[in-house]
């Protein structure tokens, strides 16, 4: 009996040296399952696959997709109310539309009393999600093939497709559809097509290359890219033409009887087109801007009486931007009125030449559509002696500013790249 005793006692402490060991399988168990725990608590996203990260960016994309066509809605809502307080009716229902074709409610989404804090936020946000955008389309190019391209076709085609040109061609193209008038929007307009065009579209180059053809050598400081520099910064605008109206009311002469006088109301129209090779066209007519515009489009026009010239940008002072122009009769003119008055003895060929200095501010608000007048000047000299006379104009009610207006057909046709 004792020796069962001491057998059975001998078989528990074994037992419990089992259950006791460092390697035993309850403590095993329990070690695992103190890891998943631990690995758990420090990676909660660990059990999240590949499709649900795909799914929770493309949600995040279209959600900022929203904010940002919100945002644009709200500013040409806003734009079309200020038109209206002002009175431009007909300016204010395009903007009206516009602001409807993107967000159909965006009137119960207004907010009339934001504040400048409240702007420069939102603008800074929308900067920050172009850059985040930018970094995502690459990243996916990268994610769909080994050797990513700009593109890939919709459907299957038999034809060559664009994204089989190497990277080099298709930004040569980008320079063309930019031209050498520096059409910065139709370059916006083709980064819609895809993200590659995206990616392309905010090349560094390609604005550099634009901000040099506007101010020549100039520092990017305290822009964070060229392309930021060249859309806030004042600058004249070559993609249309900038245009003054001018009309008043002067007093005729009184009838034979004397029972009434007559008033004649005067309009005319002064023509602005700016040139990226730094030439300037200036014209004052009473003609319609419908009859002159297209006439206006190219620099060797044959509109009489249009002053031809140069212009030059002025370096920022007192934070504004000024534009002066010099501008004076065609040569061509010139030449053809000497011959006329050769044989005139009344009307003896010109001995003086005229040009006209202009002096104007570029608006800070807007999209750099307004020029304000701050000289204006008439220079006559006379060459047998070489003396200038210069004869300076006041500026009064009929220097009304100059209003830009965007041209169509200025841009349809590239005449070089970039």
């Amino acid at each position: 009996m004792a020796e069962e005793e001491n057998a059975n006692v001998v078989g528990a402490n074994e037992d419990e040296d089992e259950d006791t060991a460092p390697d035993g399988p309850k403590l095993k168990l329990e070690l695992s399952a103190f890891r998943a725990q631990w690995m758990s608590e420090l990676n909660p996203n660990a059990g999240e696959t590949g499709s649900d990260k795909g799914s929770s960016r493309a949600s995040d994309l279209r959600m900022a997709q929203e904010a940002a066509r919100e945002r644009k809605a709200r500013e040409l809502f806003l734009k079309a109310v200020e038109e209206e307080q002002s009175g431009a009716v007909y300016e204010a229902i395009k903007f009206y539309r516009r602001a409807i074709k993107l967000v159909p409610d965006i009137e119960f989404k207004i907010n009339y009393n934001r504040t400048d804090n409240e702007k420069g936020e939102n603008s800074s946000a929308g900067l920050a999600d172009i850059e985040d955008l930018i970094a995502y389309f690459q990243q996916q190019l990268t994610l769909e093939d080994a050797w990513p391209k700009i593109c890939q076709p919709e459907t299957a085609m038999s034809e060559m497709h664009i994204s089989a040109l190497p990277p080099e061609v298709l930004m040569y193209i980008f320079r063309w559809v930019v031209s050498s008038d520096l059409d910065m929007r139709t370059l916006e307009q083709l980064s819609l097509v895809c993200r590659g065009f995206y990616i392309c579209a905010r090349d560094s180059d390609l604005w550099r290359s634009a901000c040099l053809g506007v101010w020549g050598r100039t520092a990017l400081a305290p822009f964070q890219s060229w392309r930021e520099m060249f859309l806030e910064r004042p600058r004249v605008r070559f993609d249309g033409v900038y245009i003054s109206k001018v009309s008043y009311v002067r007093q005729g002469e009184e009838s034979l009887d004397g029972f009434y006088r007559a008033w004649h109301q005067v309009t005319y129209y002064r023509y602005l087109r700016f040139f990226p090779d730094g030439k300037v066209g200036m014209l004052t007519t009473p003609e319609d801007p419908l009859t002159v515009i297209p006439r206006l489009r190219s620099k060797n026009t044959r509109v009489e009486s249009v002053l031809l010239g140069y212009f030059r940008l002025s370096q920022e002072t007192d934070n504004e931007t000024k534009v002066f122009v010099v501008v004076s009769k065609k040569k061509e003119e010139r030449v053809a009125e000497v011959q006329r008055n050769r044989f005139c003895r009344r009307n003896p060929a010109p001995e003086a030449e005229h040009s006209f200095h202009v002096g104007l501010k570029i608006a800070s608000g807007g999209r750099h559509n307004k020029l304000s007048w701050i000289h204006h000047s008439c220079h006559i000299t006379y060459r047998p002696t070489g003396e200038t006379v210069v004869t300076v104009f006041n500026l009064d009610n009929m220097y009304a500013p100059f209003l830009f207006a965007r041209v169509k057909s200025y841009t349809a046709s590239s005449e070089g790249p970039l």
